[in-house]
């Protein structure tokens, strides 16, 4: 296994702040093959647990990061769905033990029907589960799931989730142009979030590249008006603002650049903000990795964005 391949960042996230980001599965596992997955077509569509990897492995990832950064959360998330994980509730009492930076787990809450994903998810500090339709027709356009798995199921494994955990939930709801803004779509899912009753709504359009679709993203004028559809009104998630970062590294290794842009497309902001080091720095490593064919860009309304190639 190489150095790093589990933890990466921090990233610079809309929602978290600075965010170590922490992969716990395969690239890409998911019971979803979302249209609008900035990752690509799942690879393996799948709600089969596995313990992919080393929990004292990844642990060893984690604490190594820590000794040169402060995130303010340790992320569960990265390459698919970390509920598929099946030490993840052996893993996050790890953590705990090890660290007192808050625990958050990004999940796309396909499996907390199964009693056991819920007991290990809710041993997180906060919980950010998805929820991109309340329909049948919606939830195979949007979110294309295995066969076995209904929107029905997934709505109640989060309402269940939200009866049996105490701690923050912050629920997104990812608009899709042309598909969620379709007639009463939108009123579907918001009966649905009143029946899960989370701590905060969050409502995101794709904003980064999707390899092989021309998405665009919502306007922030419709995402207004559609938040007033929930009660209390969603928070639109706003694009990440610069954010300084003291004592600067001098140098910045490439191999922790290409991690992060391996799980997620980013401009050399987005780079500098997660990894705390100046523009100057985050151009150079990026021009190496174009040398080793490692990476590639994409223009999105107007942002260039950098996406990790495989080695």
């Amino acid at each position: 296994m190489t150095r790093n391949a589990h933890v990466y960042g921090p990233v610079a996230s809309r929602r978290l702040g600075l965010s170590l980001g922490v992969d716990l599965v395969p690239f890409k596992y998911c019971p979803y093959n979302c249209i609008y997955c900035q990752l690509g077509p799942t690879r393996v569509r799948t709600r089969q647990r596995q313990a992919f990897y080393s929990r004292e492995e990844i642990l060893r990832e984690i604490r190594t990061r820590l000794d040169t950064s402060r995130p303010d959360y340790i992320t569960l998330s990265g390459s698919g769905e970390p509920t598929l994980y099946s030490e993840l509730g052996a893993l996050i009492r790890d953590i705990k033990a090890t660290t007192a930076v808050p625990v958050a787990l990004l999940t796309n809450g396909a499996l907390l029907g199964d009693r056991e994903v819920r007991r290990e998810a809710a041993l997180a500090d906060l919980v950010l589960p998805s929820l991109d339709a309340a329909d049948a027709d919606l939830f195979q356009r949007v979110n294309r799931p295995m066969e076995d798995l209904d929107i029905e199921s997934v709505i109640e494994g989060l309402v269940e989730f939200r009866r049996e955990y105490q701690d923050p939930i912050w629920l997104e709801i990812m608009a899709v142009n042309g598909l969620t803004t379709e007639g009463g779509r939108l009123e579907k899912i918001a009966g649905a979030v009143g029946r899960i009753a989370p701590d905060r709504i969050q409502l995101n359009t794709p904003v980064r590249p999707v390899p092989g679709t021309r998405l665009e993203p919502v306007s922030h004028d419709v995402l207004r008006e559609m938040a007033k559809a929930f009660s209390p009104a969603a928070e639109i998630i706003a694009p990440l603002g610069a954010r300084r970062v003291p004592n600067p590294p001098l140098f910045l290794d490439t191999q922790e650049v290409h991690a992060l842009i391996q799980r997620r497309p980013c401009t050399v902001e987005d780079i500098a903000a997660g990894l705390g080091a100046p523009a100057n720095l985050v151009v150079k490593a990026l021009e190496l990795l174009r040398k080793r064919g490692l990476v590639r860009s994409a223009r999105r309304r107007g942002q260039l964005y950098y996406k990790g190639m495989p080695e």
